[in-house]
């Protein structure tokens, strides 16, 4: 007979997928995707990226074998590799842009994806940020062409090893054996010489926790480390040159496949 006074609780507004709008053709911003952005990214939401170049960010302690301390911002190689397998087996991806801004960290893990982006047949490019510091240095020189910002610092230092360690003649040659794997690499894969690796490696002049260089900028690229300064500007310039380049000699192959012989 009687209408109930209570107000029933309103039900809670129901988040659509996101769908084109007949004026422009891009997506509806979704509210719970909104809300994930700011909390994770500090931002209501990011540029699309164009869909033929993968970004590797490569940021922080690398992390191999061993768990880096909760505290440290790191990257983890097991969720690098599997990236770098997809950048190879995906015909959609043309090129590879590796971002780093690291303090370097496990020697092992940063030399695997080191070999695996030099091993790549799609063009890459790398861009030190910040810093590309210890086994940082072989990451960066891994690319087909490295940049580097004027700003940006890169220590080479021989290899050093945290906690107990057997104190061994066999332990002293395990450390020389790591350490030419990352001197070859570093010279087989830049323009710098074996002889002025070594040099910077083992210099006592500066204060790089007692042993190493510290280089800046343009001093990386004077010595061959590094191709050329330059920012995200000139890196994205170069990867599509390269990837155009690739995209040519795939075409030209294909009209003369005598070329191959």
């Amino acid at each position: 007979m009687f209408e109930n006074d209570e107000k029933t609780p309103a039900a809670p507004p129901e988040v659509l997928p996101a769908t084109e709008t007949p004026m422009t053709g891009r997506p509806k911003l979704k509210l719970k995707s909104t809300l994930e952005n700011v909390k994770s990214l500090g931002n209501h939401g990011i540029p699309e990226m164009p869909g033929n170049i993968h970004y590797l960010t490569i940021i922080g302690h690398i992390e191999g074998h061993m768990v880096a301390p909760p505290q440290n911002k790191s990257t983890k190689y097991e969720h690098i590799i599997p990236q770098l397998i997809a950048v190879e087996e995906n015909p959609k991806i043309k090129g590879l842009l590796t971002i780093l801004n690291t303090v370097g960290g496990d020697v092992e893990a940063g030399l695997a994806l080191a070999e695996m982006i030099s091993s790549l047949t799609k063009p890459t490019v790398s861009i030190v940020l910040g810093g590309g510091h210890s086994i940082g240095v072989p990451l960066a020189t891994a690319s087909d062409y490295s940049f580097i910002v004027p700003t940006a610092t890169m220590t080479i230092h021989p290899i050093r090893m945290n906690g107990l360690v057997i104190g061994v003649p066999q332990t002293f040659k395990y450390f020389q054996k790591m350490q030419e794997r990352i001197i070859q690499f570093v010279t087989r894969t830049s323009k710098v010489s074996r002889e002025t690796f070594i040099q910077l490696m083992n210099e006592t002049d500066e204060i790089a926790n007692d042993i190493g260089t510290i280089l800046i900028g343009n001093e990386a690229v004077d010595i061959g480390l590094i191709d050329e300064v330059g920012g995200i500007k000139e890196s994205m310039a170069k990867l599509q040159e390269l990837i155009n380049a690739n995209n040519d000699q795939r075409v030209e192959l294909a009209e003369n496949p005598m070329n191959l012989q």
